[in-house]
């Protein structure tokens, strides 16, 4: 099933867990958060009372990348290994299903290629490009181009996906 862009413009639902704590002490250079299975963007915090920080980057651990129009040309037509793109939007309940999944990929296949996300809403022009009509998009792009038969559209279970990248890269000679 695929979210189509145009019907639903709801906010995410998302868990939020809170730890609390007394005393909080970061070294400055040092500080690396990660959640496990939770899909996070990059979000600025500011710590009061802190003579310690008084504000840091949180980024998630994640071997996926966010890139925008104008960093796709440099990200993914012109990288030295294949790059399977994700576009995805954050009202997409089929592309929240499917996020630890691609979590999952960008780690195990790691070594033979790199996945990236694109925003819906952030990036029309290439929606349009790349005549992106459903929620999750998922596309492997080597040398500049589309590969061939490469194209799913929808939430797919992780053994399917798993099926679908080796044949492509093998096909590709990416072994």
């Amino acid at each position: 099933m695929a979210c189509s862009p145009s019907l639903s413009n709801k906010p995410p639902l998302f868990t939020l867990r809170t730890l609390t704590s007394t005393s909080v002490s970061f070294p400055p250079s040092s500080v690396k958060i990660s959640f496990a299975s939770y899909p996070c963007r990059r979000t600025s915090l500011r710590l009061p009372n802190s003579s310690t920080v008084s504000q840091f980057r949180l980024t998630c651990a994640s071997g996926i990348a966010e890139v925008n129009e104008t960093q796709f040309s440099d990200t993914v037509l012109k990288a030295d290994r294949p790059v399977l793109v994700e576009f995805v939007a954050n009202w997409c309940g089929p592309c929240r299903l499917i996020s630890p999944i691609m979590e999952w990929v960008a780690q195990e296949y790691g070594d033979r290629l790199t996945v990236v996300k694109i925003d819906h809403d952030a990036n029309p022009k290439l929606i349009e490009e790349f005549k992106v009509y459903g929620l999750p998009t998922l596309v492997l792009f080597k040398n500049g181009q589309e590969v061939p038969e490469s194209r799913r559209e929808g939430a797919i279970t992780k053994v399917k996906l798993k099926e679908h990248l080796d044949a492509l890269l093998k096909s590709i000679s990416v072994t």
